[in-house]
């Protein structure tokens, strides 16, 4: 029993230091040819958002959010990724 209490303790030392990891990891994803530039950690936490004057175009806000709205989705799917491959749980 205090055997499997240690690895348990082991293991959860082991998963707190790669989430500590995962925090300090900075993703980056683009939309639009690099127009909009997301920046996210591997906790989920936007941490810069890029966007190139040439994609402001004040008749064409819904494209501006699309892009937005896409480098945000592609960050999250790398972060998703990296947590899936990296925590082993």
């Amino acid at each position: 029993m205090q055997q499997m209490m240690k690895q348990a303790k082991e293991a959860q030392a082991q998963i707190e230091k790669i989430k500590e990891e995962l925090s300090e990891t900075a993703i980056e994803a683009t939309a639009g040819g690099g127009m909009v530039t997301v920046e996210m950690t591997g906790n989920y936490e936007l941490i810069n958002l890029k966007i190139k004057p040439e994609a402001v175009d004040p008749d064409d806000v819904e494209m501006l959010e699309d892009l937005i709205i896409a480098a945000t989705n592609e960050a999250l799917n790398q972060v998703t990724n990296l947590r899936a491959e990296k925590l082993p749980i």
